[in-house]
């Protein structure tokens, strides 16, 4: 067995469950983490690192099938486990064995898949709009790393989590092209890697935000113990650093 996470419990969920996740995702950032933890930002690499140890590089077989499944859900429309199969030269068997090894991938009452790993046809705070087809993500950190992986230039809207200012980029897979208003800064913790295996949208999703400017942020993160401020910059190079070590060229 080559599961693409190493194995651990997937976040398989459907009709209902479905919508109490995104409600979660919707929630208020004043109704999140309050535990005190006084862990210091580790250094880009060590953070990257991290996810690394939490999502290990699929095979190459499994690194194909990922990168298709972000192709087909950017699209705009519920991907059938069939059609999965049929773009991948699979049989639908094989494929629906890959899926239920998997976290992160979330179906609707007719077992089609709406969301995986970020990407999310169900709406967020991060809306996300590739060639014209508008998605959303399921924290601020997925639309920098996302681009890459769809080799494509998103367009993100989004809000300060302190403020609810609007703010607005365009990523490329190569870096931050542009940024409205001209400094914005995104909110982080050095996550549990159990946690992010088992509960990836309330152990981390729920703390990763933007905000407007340094001091929006860092009014947030000193209501969050154990959240830091990354500028973009730092935030894309570590999504960048994680999809490296996570696939190949």
């Amino acid at each position: 067995m080559d599961p693409l996470y190493g194995g651990h419990r997937k976040y398989n969920v459907s009709g209902n469950q479905l919508d109490k996740v995104m409600e979660q995702l919707n929630t208020s950032t004043s109704e999140v983490r309050t535990e005190q933890d006084d862990r210091l930002t580790p250094d880009l690499n060590q953070l990257a690192n991290i996810f690394v140890e939490a999502f290990p590089r699929p095979s190459i077989d499994h690194q194909h099938t990922t990168l298709k499944l972000y192709q087909l859900l950017a699209e705009g429309e519920p991907v059938t486990k069939h059609r999965l199969a049929r773009v991948l030269g699979k049989t639908t068997d094989s494929v629906s064995n890959i899926l239920s090894q998997w976290p992160g991938v979330f179906y609707d009452e007719c077992d089609r898949i709406v969301a995986f790993l970020g990407l999310s046809l169900q709406k967020t705070p991060h809306q996300f709009t590739v060639n014209g087809i508008t998605l959303y993500t399921w924290c601020a950190w997925d639309t920098l790393f996302i681009p890459e992986l769809l080799n494509e230039t998103a367009s993100i809207l989004s809000t300060c989590g302190t403020t609810g200012q609007k703010i607005s980029l365009t990523v490329s897979p190569a870096g931050i092209e542009a940024v409205e208003p001209g400094y914005v800064v995104v909110s982080f913790l050095i996550p549990d890697i159990l946690d992010l295996r088992e509960k990836l949208t309330t152990s981390f999703c729920h703390y990763v935000y933007f905000f407007s400017s340094r001091s929006d942020g860092e009014t947030w993160v000193s209501r969050h113990d154990g959240t830091f401020l990354l500028s973009l910059e730092e935030a894309f190079i570590v999504g960048q650093k994680m999809n490296a070590a996570r696939f190949s060229s």
